[in-house]
């Protein structure tokens, strides 16, 4: 539907393009002279569904229609933005006016902010600000920072980025197009970390200081496995967040117990994991054991990290948190099972 919105109204501003550059041609034609770039216009249907006003910007958005305002476009051969040789329909071409779409290809960092139309007769010239895709945020590290610690955020398209926890402004210290480090500012605790670039805003789906694992077993005190088999908390050739993951290699219906420091959480609303079998059988699964065995949770795994969330409800509404049980149940033998970026959900 939205395809033949935008083809209706290209084909409408063609049609007043159309007449007014004949209409300009009977006037003050540019006559097929080097063309002259004058503004840049949006063109098609916002997703409410009002159209877009004939407004000149100086950000464009790739995978939108936009019209080149000028003259001396009618011998066009080819029109580059940042230097992307984008395509263009010729029958979408007036003397004063190209109608094109921005590729989603189009390099949007380290770029040189230029739209440039090649004529017959020359090269016109013109700024423009070419905006990257909404941030993808993955994740950051350490989750239970305190102020003044340094953090690392992982994702995609952090151009000139702006990082916020809750609506404290953060001191960005470095930043590339997939990582951010930032210094964690007072009062983090139980807040969303967001990252934004000139296209909008992405939070983090985790609050800081929620981590019961990242990186590290937070207010650990002890762990095991009941058969004595492997329990690595610093396990780095697979993970999934940071730096490292928990490995545990159980034999089959095997156990393992990890105790806390008492933690109230009562500002929680569910566990969450993320966790990877080793094995692709498809029996695959383990069970979450809360309150002392007053509750078994079994869930499927897979040979990709899935992530698993396990409401209080679920679980008789703890207030407090301090040992987590878990038990190997695919029924073929053992697993060998990883974990990572381990914790809860605030309400």
């Amino acid at each position: 539907m939205k395809n033949l919105k935008n083809v209706s109204l290209i084909a409408c501003l063609l049609f007043l393009i159309l007449f007014t550059s004949c209409s300009n041609d009977d006037n003050d034609s540019n006559g097929g002279n080097t063309p002259v770039i004058e503004s840049v216009m949006p063109s098609g249907y916002y997703e409410d569904g009002t159209i877009k006003s004939l407004e000149p910007v100086s950000i464009v958005d790739p995978k939108n229609y936009y019209i080149i305002h000028g003259k001396g476009f009618l011998t066009a051969k080819k029109v580059y933005f940042n230097d992307y040789d984008t395509y263009f329909r010729p029958t979408f071409v007036t003397d004063t006016d190209i109608v094109i779409l921005v590729d989603e290809k189009t390099p949007y960092a380290d770029a040189s902010n230029k739209i440039k139309v090649v004529t017959e007769k020359g090269t016109a010239e013109f700024d423009i600000t070419v905006a990257p895709p909404v941030p993808t945020f993955n994740w950051f590290n350490p989750e239970n920072a305190a102020e003044g610690d340094i953090v690392t955020i992982n994702g995609n398209y952090f151009l000139n980025p702006i990082v916020k926890v809750g609506t404290e402004n953060a001191t960005v210290l470095s930043s590339t197009l997939t990582q951010i480090t930032f210094k964690m500012p007072a009062n983090g605790n139980d807040k969303y970390v967001t990252v934004s670039n000139i296209s909008g805003t992405t939070p983090s789906s985790v609050g800081v200081g929620s981590a019961l694992y990242d990186d590290v077993l937070q207010g650990d005190t002890g762990h095991w496995t009941w058969s004595g088999n492997e329990f690595n908390t610093n396990y780095t050739t697979d993970k999934i967040q940071g730096d490292a993951s928990m490995k545990i290699v159980f034999n089959g219906w095997d156990g393992a117990d990890m105790k806390f420091n008492s933690r109230d959480v009562s500002k929680y609303k569910a566990f969450r994991v993320r966790v990877k079998s080793a094995s692709a059988n498809t029996n695959a699964s383990l069970t979450f054991v809360f309150g002392g065995w007053a509750y078994q949770i079994k869930r499927s795994l897979s040979s990709v990290w899935t992530y698993i969330e396990i409401p209080f409800s679920e679980i008789g509404n703890p207030t407090t948190f301090d040992q987590l049980t878990l038990q190997e149940s695919g029924n073929f033998g053992g697993n060998t099972i990883y974990m990572d970026d381990m914790g809860f959900v605030l309400k």
